[in-house]
This record gives C-alpha cells, structure tokens and sequence, in this order.
C-alpha cells in the first residue's frame, strides 16, 4: 500500500486528484483539509517527513524570526513598490470589510495562520514539490519549472476573490517562496513568513492604512 500510494498508479493518482480537488474547492476551511490529507498520505505512504518540508532546522528560534521578517518586509516591499509598480488598487478591496472590524479579527487571524502559513504551504510547496520532483526529477531547469508552475497555480487560485491583482502578488509570492524551498527544503520558516505576510496585510487592512503605504514611495 505504501509503495502504490507514492507511486504512480491507480492508489498515488487518486490521492493526488483528491487532495487537489480538496483543495481547489475554493472555500477557505478546504485548504487544512487539503494539508491533513497531504500529512495522512506522507504517513501512510511512508513518505520520509523532511521529503515535503518537515526537516527538523538547525534552530527553531532561527528559523521562526527569521520567517516573520522575511514575512513583514517582503509584504511592505510588495505593498509600497511592487504593486504600485503593476498598477494595483492601492486598497484591496476583497477584504477592505476588515477595516476596524473587531468581531472579524479571529476568523481572519485563523486564516491568516492555519488557512495561509499552513494549509497553502504544506499543499503548494511541500506537496507539489514532492510530487513533481518525483514525476520530472532534481535537475536545476526542473526545479526551475516546478518552481514556476506552482507559482502560476498559486496565483491563479487567489483569483476568484481577489482578481488581477491577487493572481500578480500571489504568483510573484509564490516565486519567492518556491524558491526558498528549493534551496532549503524546509516549510518551518515559510511557514513563518506567510503567516506573517498575511498577517501584516491585515494589519494594513484593519488599521486602514493601506493606501497610505501604498503610496509611501510613489505618490
């Protein structure tokens, strides 16, 4: 059993198809589903933990800060310079209703954690790094196009309720962070840093200050 579900056949397939169907289901709560389906196939295909992330870092302290600054910069970089640069609206509008909305702030702080920094990690990046490493191999132009598949995937998904400017912001984040996995193979500290970035968002979002920062360098 262990061996058809990390192979190729009828067991690996079918549990390829439905963590990706749980996933693009399109409701937030499908997205940990999608990633405790991932974690239940590691287990019974005795997949090796680490082979989708799950390395144990050389300091937990480390890798956690290091996560959340890289989280907290990269959003106001995306924030002040990058999606101005596209030609985004400086507010995003999906979830402006989160501005100074206190009885939202723990449905959207769940999101932003379990939704984003978990779910969307384990599945993108641990998940389909694995699988497609398996499928086309370890060579550096493979690594490249997995990179940037999972990227376009990513940021196709944001689509539905973000549009445009959500499937630019999550393909060139997902471009990092693919990236990142790649040279580290390590989710802990992405992880960190999407949670983070998410949660920095929200923080615009809530203190309404988005187009302040939007506007920080090109005004």
């Amino acid at each position: 059993m262990a061996r058809d579900l990390r192979g190729f056949g009828l067991p690996g397939i079918a549990a390829f198809v439905v963590v990706m169907i749980t996933l693009l289901l399109g409701s937030n709560p499908f997205v940990p589903l999608a990633a405790l389906l991932v974690l239940i196939w590691a287990w019974r295909s005795r997949t090796p933990w680490c082979e989708i992330g799950f390395a144990r870092p050389r300091s937990w302290i480390a890798s956690l800060v290091s996560g959340i600054a890289l989280g907290i910069a990269f959003k106001f970089l995306m924030k002040a310079i990058v999606m101005p640069l596209l030609g985004a609206d400086s507010v995003n509008r999906a979830y402006h209703y989160l501005a100074g909305n206190r009885a939202a702030l723990p449905s959207a702080i769940w999101m932003m954690i379990v939704v984003a920094g978990f779910g969307e990690e384990v599945v993108f990046r641990g998940y389909l790094f694995e699988r497609l490493g398996k499928v086309l191999g370890s060579a550096l132009w493979t690594q490249l196009f997995i990179v940037l598949l999972t990227a376009v995937v990513f940021g196709l998904a944001h689509y539905s309720n973000q549009g445009l400017a959500g499937v630019e912001q999550g393909t060139i984040v997902g471009l990092v962070f693919g990236a990142i996995f790649v040279r580290t193979r390590q989710l802990w500290m992405l992880m960190a840093a999407h949670a983070a970035f998410d949660l920095t968002a929200l923080a615009m979002i809530f203190l309404d200050v988005e187009s302040d920062v939007a506007h920080l360098i090109f005004k």
